[in-house]
């Protein structure tokens, strides 16, 4: 009875039966999900129990106990996970059966498109700042071993393994000396994959430059040639110097491998005063103490400035007042002869008069000259009016001799005893 009972309970495992280990995806690529399912070919009975799975991977239990579902799922497989499967199912303790053994092979997906990304972008850095070179991959499974690499000798500086695609390397405060190419590099068992190479820039700001004068004596006078001497101690190249007198600009030099620059300068009376450069590299100007500068100016030169100076001062006072007397003297010269015309031209025309000439034939051989001339003294004008009465030459008198000269040498004699600084010229009629 109890036997017949057992046969019962095993029949179905009993029979030609086969267990069979089905993988799911067939081939299963690292970081997807696997599913192992365990099949019973041909199904068995429907009995009221159960079957109980349980799952294997060399030699090793997958799961705590049996189960009764007939699937296994690893949601994240890993290269690791590579290695020989197979499942059992069973009713009771009595009885069990194995599936073949399955060889599972899990796939890695190769690293492709490497790149190196650095931050702060640019490449351009301070000293002192902090400079983050981040390894970048756009495809790969598995844990990837990252690597950095300095200069085109490749000099290793930092190795990282992490199941991640993208991995950082940091230098907290960068230095000059730092100043290279880099490049970084992923692997994930199929051989590295490297980036392009990327430059790194790291630039010193100059310090306060420092101004020396250096002159030929120890006092100056004008015409000493004094050398303005500007450097910045530290400081990336290259370096551009600007020297200053007071606020006025001197002149400009560049240093293109750094030091220091000089300028020169000839010493007029003008030139005393404050001094100072200006150092510059791309990153913040840095500017020098003041330094003064004395000229001792010669007696013969401080007389010669004087009195360029006081001519300068009347110049600039008298000019103006000048012109106003000018004007002034002109407006008023202008109105005298207004005033003198108009009383010339109020006097009636002469009336000529009889007069006796000698050797005179006829009164139709008489001629009458008139001369009208104006005299302008101060404020007062005077008419004098002259008549000059000539005579036909007789045939007994020679030719060129007149009677009339005699008269007009005399008025000509007049006009020279008048002030010819007084006559108005212009009005003469």
């Amino acid at each position: 009875m109890f036997l017949r009972l057992l046969l019962l309970i095993c029949a179905p495992l009993c029979e030609s039966t086969e267990l069979f280990l089905i993988v799911s995806p067939s081939r299963p690529i690292e970081g997807n999900t696997m599913t192992l399912t365990c099949k019973t070919q041909p199904p068995p009975q429907k009995l009221d129990a159960k079957l109980q799975f349980l799952f294997y991977k060399d030699g090793r239990a997958l799961g705590p106990a049996l189960d009764s579902l007939p699937e296994f799922r690893i949601p994240v497989v890993r290269k690791e996970d590579s290695g020989s499967y197979w499942c059992q199912a069973k009713i009771t303790s009595i009885k069990a059966k194995l599936s073949r053994r399955v060889q599972i092979e899990i796939h890695r997906v190769p690293i492709g498109n490497v790149s190196l990304e650095i931050q702060p972008p640019g490449g351009h850095l301070i000293e002192g700042e902090k400079l983050v070179l981040v390894c970048l991959v756009t495809e790969g499974t598995g844990d990837i071993t990252f690597f950095w690499f300095r200069g085109a000798r490749g000099l290793s500086l930092k190795m990282k393994t992490q199941h991640s695609l993208m991995a950082t390397f940091e230098i907290s405060a960068v230095r000059e000396s730092d100043s290279d190419q880099y490049y970084c590099a992923a692997d994930n068992g199929y051989g590295p994959s490297f980036s392009e190479l990327v430059s790194i820039t790291v630039r010193i700001p100059v310090s306060r430059p420092v101004l020396t004068l250096r002159a030929p004596a120890a006092q100056l006078v004008v015409g000493h040639i004094v050398e303005l001497h500007c450097e910045a101690q530290r400081g990336s190249p290259p370096i551009l110097y600007q020297f200053y007198h007071e606020d006025g600009a001197l002149g400009n030099s560049s240093a293109p491998f750094g030091g220091g620059v000089s300028f020169n300068l000839s010493l007029t009376a003008e030139d005393s005063g404050n001094y100072y450069c200006e150092a510059n590299n791309g990153q913040v100007a840095q500017r020098s103490e003041v330094v003064p500068l004395n000229i001792t100016v010669p007696m013969e030169d401080r007389n010669e400035v004087l009195t360029s100076g006081v001519i300068e001062l009347v110049l600039g006072i008298l000019a103006p007042t000048t012109l106003a007397l000018l004007f002034c003297c002109w407006l008023k010269r202008k109105i005298g002869r207004r005033t003198a015309k108009d009383a010339v031209r109020s006097i009636p025309s002469p009336v000529p008069q009889e007069s006796t000439y000698f050797n005179s034939q006829a009164p139709e051989q008489l001629h009458f000259d008139y001369e009208n001339v104006n005299i302008v003294s101060g404020d007062e004008v005077y008419s004098l009016v002259y008549c000059v009465q000539q005579e036909q030459p007789s045939a007994a008198e020679p030719l060129g001799t007149h009677p009339g000269d005699k008269d007009s040498s005399a008025i000509y004699s007049r006009l020279k005893k008048a002030d010819l600084t007084d006559m108005d010229y212009d009005d003469v009629m």
